[in-house]
């Protein structure tokens, strides 16, 4: 397997992108390319003792960054790496692509310069993979591809997420369900009314709406919705949960007794911690595409990048783009 990595994907790129390719590659013994300025990737690999490993540098003399405009980068920017990185999946070269550059630029260089749709594919949707309790793990999709959207669309998501779900968590039938503001038949915008009716009439495993509340019990495996209720529902919990960690820090060094009874809890923190812990997961797929991508966040350390290259890996090994192409052809919508 062979697998391209943008480097100068990261907000500290490319320090932790080279980083988590070396521990991949110690970790998954896979072919790793690292695409990027070539300079500063040999200055980054002298770091690392790299002989038994199987490195491979792919140059690419242009970067976007995260201001960049996604439709203007991927015109004048069409040397960037990750143009470079998604046309080794193209050209055979490479198996998936990894990046947490500009979510936006790899949404439109995916789409309309590369790889492009999966024929029957609408819209392609960005998934978020959400740990629950029990090393369980919840799929929602859309988070931000598509601000908005349209019944059918919706109705292909539901059936993309599926197939992810059942081929990379050996999931036999995954519960479908529509996130909306009450789990009552009926309820929602008229998106979610009308993605309902579609959903009841197909041959997914659909449960109905569901609530974040219910969404965070595990009630369902895939969560479907508009990119823009997504991308908010995502930022919402990660502001939370940001917002929650800091307010504990401040209570447990407000009083000596709570100070002792912090130290003693140190070790249940640090497991809350890592099991809540988005960089865990690493990154999510870009659903839609006709190959397999994954698109991380900008903060990614080394740790979350070597899990993005690990979610790859799984995409690449449960065979998520021909089930993708299979269900679509079976399906009307």
């Amino acid at each position: 397997m062979r697998i391209a990595v943008d480097v100068m994907g990261s907000d500290k790129c490319p320090v932790p992108d080279v980083e988590g390719a070396v521990l991949a590659a110690k970790e998954f013994k896979n072919t790793i390319l690292l695409v990027g300025d070539e300079t500063k990737i040999q200055h980054e690999l002298e770091k690392y003792e790299t002989r038994e490993l199987s490195l491979e540098i792919v140059h690419a003399r242009q970067t976007i960054t995260m201001t960049d405009k996604p439709g203007v980068s991927g015109k004048e920017k069409p040397d960037s790496s990750m143009h470079v990185g998604m046309n080794l999946i193209a050209d055979g070269k490479a198996d998936a692509f990894v990046t947490a550059g500009n979510t936006g630029a790899a949404l439109a260089i995916a789409t309309l310069f590369t790889l492009h749709r999966i024929p029957g594919v609408k819209r392609p949707a960005l998934g978020s993979i959400i740990r629950l309790p029990e090393n369980r793990s919840i799929i929602l999709l859309d988070i931000g591809a598509n601000t908005d959207s349209k019944p059918d669309w919706l109705m292909q998501y539901g059936i993309m997420g599926s197939i992810y779900a059942q081929r990379t968590s050996g999931i036999l039938k995954p519960r479908i369900a529509l996130l909306s503001n009450g789990e009552e038949d009926g309820k929602g915008s008229q998106l979610v009314v009308e993605t309902s009716q579609l959903m009841k009439e197909s041959h997914l495993n659909y449960v109905g709406n569901i609530e974040p509340r219910a969404m965070l019990k595990g009630d369902a495996d895939v969560i479907v919705s508009d990119g823009f209720v997504g991308n908010l529902v995502i930022k919402s919990f990660e502001a939370m949960g940001s917002a929650l960690s800091d307010l504990i820090r401040k209570e447990i060094r407000r009083d000596l007794r709570s100070k002792l009874g912090g130290l003693l809890a140190i070790p249940a923190f640090r497991r809350v911690a890592k099991q809540i812990d988005p960089f865990e997961i690493g990154g999510a797929p870009l659903l839609g595409v006709n190959g397999v991508v994954i698109i991380g966040h900008g903060r990614s350390d080394a740790i979350a990048i070597k899990n993005a290259i690990r979610q790859a890996r799984l995409a690449v090994i449960s065979g998520v783009i021909p089930s993708i192409q299979e269900g679509l052809r079976k399906s009307s919508v």
